[in-house]
């Protein structure tokens, strides 16, 4: 089994915020697979179903971005998983908009979603994936640009890179850790080649 953690704040009035990509990715996965998210005992919304006879469960923190690492404690004990069954899906101001890449274990990156994820498991070593949403900025402003909505063509431009991010995300489930990696690098290799192709015109 493996659990898919998207970091975000709950409600209506976070739901476009750059610091929701992880909830817009597994709202936009489960509307695909016609799941539902439900409450759960602890703190965080379900939605499970199988990739062939790979279970998988959908989890969206009730406890606002910077707590996430207790429903992903609450969850791992609850289905006596590994910190490794975990991918956690997360902006990253780190990053250029849109730009999706892929780690297997690490430090926080100065997110504070992975920060509380990290401490609450005490360790570092569960895969993200990574949703670049820039940094356009002023230096001490970074809180209000995370909270700040996504305008309608970023939203756009989002969602065609979904499928991208549902196939690693199908490949965690199939194959770990080992196959989000192989699927990144194939995915890598194969963008390099068109790049390639494209300069060669």
């Amino acid at each position: 089994m493996r659990l898919i953690l998207g970091i975000g704040n709950p409600g209506n009035k976070y739901k476009y915020n750059r610091h929701n990509v992880g909830f817009i990715v597994l709202d936009h996965l489960a509307s695909l697979n016609s799941l539902t998210f439900k409450a759960s005992a602890g703190d965080y919304y379900i939605a499970e179903s199988s990739l062939h006879e790979y279970n998988y469960k959908l989890i969206k923190p009730t406890t606002y971005v910077n707590n996430s690492g207790i429903a992903a404690k609450q969850a791992l004990t609850k289905y006596g998983l590994d910190s490794r069954d975990l991918l956690v899906i997360h902006d990253d101001v780190n990053l250029p908009f849109s730009d999706i890449r892929v780690k297997a274990k690490g430090g926080d990156g100065g997110h504070n979603g992975l920060s509380s994820i990290i401490w609450h498991l005490n360790s570092d070593d569960f895969a993200r994936i990574r949703i670049g949403i820039g940094n356009d900025f002023e230096k001490g402003y970074m809180a209000d640009y995370v909270l700040s909505d996504f305008n309608k063509d970023e939203i756009k431009t989002m969602a065609e890179n979904f499928e991208t991010v549902h196939n690693l995300i199908n490949e965690f489930i199939y194959g770990g850790v080992n196959g989000l990696l192989d699927a990144n690098s194939r995915l890598s290799k194969a963008n390099k080649n068109s790049d390639n192709k494209s300069q060669e015109h």
